[in-house]
């Protein structure tokens, strides 16, 4: 008997660790899928040198020593991909039994940001100060762990082979679970994250096989909310005088629409190869804010043109194609649905980014993946990455 998607509904037991049983022929690094390795490597390389032009003139930003965010950017890195061979050690169906306690652990930190220990960052209040100038953004982390709870619970059935699709009340009992923390998100407000999580729980329903009712009700509860929070007042002005800005572009260009109309000219002005590495007019000057972050593609729109920002698109694109394949050749339906929402988040947060730079979609301070500055970020996509080389890892050979 097989379940929807060519998914077999035998499915392997939960075991501790993906080293356990795989022989030396057969090791964890002759399985892991290279090609998405490589191309997150290399662009959190690239991210570094991009962030390092845009930061090592910034003296009020980074007290004086040029390095100062190239270093962090390095080290973000390293944690990262230590995080991913945690992830791979460990193993995604360990971590399957351990989501009740991710979840509650997640629930606590975004509860946190909201009392005094949380703080203010570019008008969003969804940060924690942890000391010696480092912070932690929760709602980061929330996007895995909507993933995996959904994930936990959809596919629990169909793996055990006692049905083919999710039933209905167990669909109703992950959305449930995924609306809590995107609330609390809301109320920050930090509506950036919000999309991602909204777009992460539509990926993960839509590869889970529930019912297409599920999936429309989801797209018109969504329009319906954000028509219910803009009514009632629940966003702060910051946020919707960007949308004001994205809605009519010469709306006030040295104010509102200010950070666009930078961004647009940085680009614009790399033409094909770019001005060169540190040599980009409007990185130098200074002209587009919050450049090491959230607008990180104008500097390599500026400085590498083209082609470098094409790489970067080209990179981004082999994640997404590896990801999809680790997807569809996962023999179980809980790995195929971790994998779609880790799809959904990458794709939509990359095509959201770099579409707010060109102007085509609203500033919504979100980062570029691998390649923006800070932690919180860094460390949550190469969690990803770590449960996508987990769920290629311990996939059946075939003969």
């Amino acid at each position: 008997m097989t379940a929807p998607h060519g998914f077999s509904v035998s499915r392997y037991a939960p075991e501790r660790g993906t080293l356990a049983k795989l022989t030396a022929r057969d090791s964890v690094v002759r399985r892991l899928d290279w090609p998405i390795l490589l191309s997150a490597l290399a662009l959190s390389f690239i991210g570094a040198l991009l962030v390092w032009s845009a930061t090592r003139g910034r003296t009020e930003l980074n007290n004086g020593d040029p390095y100062y965010f190239l270093f962090r950017h390095a080290l973000n890195t390293g944690i990262g991909v230590a995080l991913m061979i945690g992830t791979i050690w460990l193993g995604h169906r360990t971590l399957r039994g351990a989501v009740p306690i991710l979840y509650t652990l997640s629930i606590v930190l975004i509860l946190a940001v909201l009392t005094p220990l949380g703080a203010t960052i570019n008008g969003a209040h969804a940060w924690i100060v942890v000391g010696g100038g480092f912070s932690l953004q929760p709602s980061e982390f929330v996007k895995i762990t909507i993933i995996l709870v959904m994930a936990m619970l959809l596919a629990a059935k169909v793996d055990a082979g006692d049905q083919l699709h999710p039933d209905h009340r167990t669909v109703a009992k992950a959305l449930t679970l995924a609306a809590l923390p995107m609330g609390i998100v809301m109320l920050m407000p930090d509506l950036g994250s919000v999309m991602v999580m909204a777009v992460i729980v539509l990926g993960v329903l839509l590869a889970s096989g529930a019912s297409n009712r599920w999936v429309l009700g989801l797209i018109g509860a969504g329009i319906g909310g954000a028509v219910l929070v803009t009514a009632l007042g629940m966003l702060d002005e910051y946020q919707i005088n960007r949308f004001a800005a994205f809605a009519n572009p010469d709306l006030d260009p040295a104010g509102v629409g200010y950070n666009t109309n930078q961004a647009r000219i940085a680009i614009g002005s790399g033409g094909l190869l770019g001005a060169g590495l540190f040599k980009g007019s409007q990185t130098t000057g200074q002209f587009v804010p919050e450049q090491q972050t959230d607008f990180v593609f104008t500097v390599a729109g500026e400085e590498l043109g083209f082609v470098g920002a094409g790489l970067i698109l080209v990179l981004l694109g082999v994640v997404l194609w590896r990801a999809c394949r680790i997807a569809r050749e996962t023999t179980e339906l809980y790995g195929t649905v971790v994998a779609a929402g880790i799809i959904a988040w990458f794709a939509f947060q990359s095509f959201e980014n770099i579409g707010m730079t060109l102007g085509i979609m609203p500033v919504a301070g979100l980062p570029l993946p691998f390649v923006s500055y800070g932690g919180s970020s860094m460390f949550a996509v190469w969690v990803a990455i770590g449960l996508l080389q987990s769920i290629r890892v311990q996939r059946p050979m075939t003969a």
